[in-house]
């Protein structure tokens, strides 16, 4: 097949919405095809998706997409799936979906996580990573003493991407970057580490993970049924793929540490490659990335998804849709000064504890709904602020400057919000559907179509907008970040007390 002819099909899917993209092999977005990811909230703390539904909405979605574009299933070179990380996608001993999949934004687990974390110390010189609430381990002890059944009928533990690349292939693998994001692989030897499994207490789960593979390897081609399913033609190979993480760090061009990759999405993402391992004292992650070097990574589940929430519970009318035209407005005509509250963006949990709660504090009689929604804004930005921060002490200085995806590009006002509020040059590229992308560039090096992941970032990515940091906004926002970190210490010893009042009422 000739160059001009490569097509490139990636199911990228998010924990707020999937979507199926086709790029050619210059990174040139052919069709965009959305739908939402459909969470159940049985319990509060519970996030979870119906593998069934989702597999149909994937299928339709699919097909569409061929159709936008005005291709046939023959036309696709390869196809990869993009997913969240961390979260539990299960499958019994005969390989069938065995219970409901659990998203990267459930916190069921939070007790049990901080138990894990106060004696993170024993593990992290293996997997160099610090516990969290939704990694695969802590999920996967949360049932077996909660739902011991559901535990005992577990025959394979995947991660998002992987489930969905099993539905295509059938062929069941673990891509070794969200493995290694999970605290279950060593991070010197790139596999599994047994001393992991004992640590979390399910050693017998040793017996259910899949191979590993690296993001580029070819993990089997779509079968007859998927085919049907999809409209994708069967045969067409099909890549491991990545975690989202990876996949908009490759799409925006972040090769090395002269960038910082942010995402600000459903959950609050903040990356750079490495040579070097960041210790355990920063506070960071640390993961295997496509091109072999270490991601060192600071994240929570506290970004976009707040303000999404948010104007939910604000509207008189939750089925109407929002007009973000009127919020790009009103930030466009306001600045730093414009308001005065402090919110916190911990609606699915936080970056500093994990008893910790969504919060607005500063609320006056005088104040506008605008003036509420800018504070959600900020306070969104503000929470990205702690974790570059993160990064910036183990690397040193600051990147040249930051590559930002995720929802919050719709929006450029937000863009230069975070260019004021982290005092660094952020930068925008031409796609919108990052995940995409960087799925459409791991296919092309996959498939021989480039040689590197640097040859085919030098031809399928473009950087389309600069903001650079205005520094009388920046002043003013030091003084309300000041304010935000000085507020969170005075909470702190609170989180607990307000996490058992709300278990007692549950009851």
């Amino acid at each position: 097949m000739s160059l001009q002819h490569q097509h490139f099909l990636v199911i990228d899917n998010g924990g707020t919405n999937t979507k199926v993209v086709i790029l050619d092999e210059n990174g040139r977005q052919l069709s965009v095809v959305s739908f939402p990811t459909e969470a159940i909230e049985r319990r509060p703390g519970f996030r979870e998706v119906n593998p069934t539904q989702m597999w149909r909405d994937i299928g339709k979605a699919t097909k569409s997409a061929l159709e936008t574009a005005g291709l046939r299933g023959e036309d696709i070179t390869g196809v990869v799936p993009v997913g969240h990380g961390k979260g539990l996608y299960l499958l019994d001993r005969d390989a069938k979906p065995s219970m409901d999949c659990i998203l990267s934004s459930d916190s069921r687990a939070a007790d049990l996580a901080t138990a894990f974390e106060n004696r993170v110390g024993e593990i992290y010189p293996i997997s160099h990573q610090h516990v969290m609430v939704m990694q695969f381990p802590v999920l996967l002890r949360w049932i077996k003493e909660n739902e011991p059944d559901k535990y005992r009928s577990i025959g394979h533990v995947l991660s998002n991407k992987d489930f969905i690349r099993y539905m295509l292939t059938g062929v069941i693998r673990e891509e070794r970057g969200d493995a290694s994001g999970n605290n279950l692989v060593n991070l010197e030897s790139g596999e599994y580490d047994p001393r992991l499994f004992e640590f979390f207490g399910i050693p017998e789960m040793q017996a259910n993970m899949p191979d590993l593979v690296n993001a580029t390897d070819r993990c089997g081609s779509i079968t007859g049924e998927a085919s049907a399913n999809t409209g994708i033609a069967q045969g067409t190979p099909v890549y491991a793929g990545m975690f989202d993480i990876d996949a908009c760090a490759l799409a925006t061009g972040v090769l090395d540490d002269d960038l910082f990759s942010v995402t600000a999405g459903t959950w609050n993402i903040n990356v750079f490659p490495s040579t070097a391992i960041a210790p355990q004292s920063s506070g960071c992650m640390n993961s295997i990335f496509p091109t072999g070097d270490v991601l060192v990574e600071a994240s929570s589940p506290t970004s976009a998804g707040n303000l999404d929430n948010m104007l939910r519970m604000l509207s008189k009318d939750k089925t109407q849709a929002v007009d973000y035209s009127q919020l790009e407005n009103m930030l466009n005509s306001t600045d730093a000064r414009f308001s005065q509250n402090i919110f916190f963006p911990f609606l699915y949990g936080s970056n500093v504890n994990l008893g910790a709660e969504g919060c607005l504090i500063g609320l006056r009689s005088s104040d506008s709904l605008e003036q509420v929604l800018r504070s959600v804004y900020e306070g969104v930005v503000f929470a990205h602020r702690q974790h570059v921060d993160q990064l910036l002490k183990v690397l040193g200085h600051k990147p040249k400057a930051i590559r930002i995806s995720g929802g919050a590009c719709n929006s450029p006002a937000w863009v230069q919000m975070f260019s004021d509020v982290l005092g660094i040059p952020v930068e925008t590229v031409a796609v919108t559907e990052l995940g995409g992308l960087g799925g459409a560039i791991c296919a092309a090096v996959g498939s021989g179509c480039y040689g590197s992941f640097k040859d085919a970032v030098d031809h399928m990515t473009v950087v389309s907008r600069r903001f650079e940091p205005d520094p009388e906004q920046t002043a003013i926002y030091d003084r309300k970040y000041e304010a935000y970190g000085a507020l969170l210490k005075v909470l702190d010893q609170g989180w607990n007390v307000l996490r058992g009042m709300q278990g007692e009422l549950e009851v």
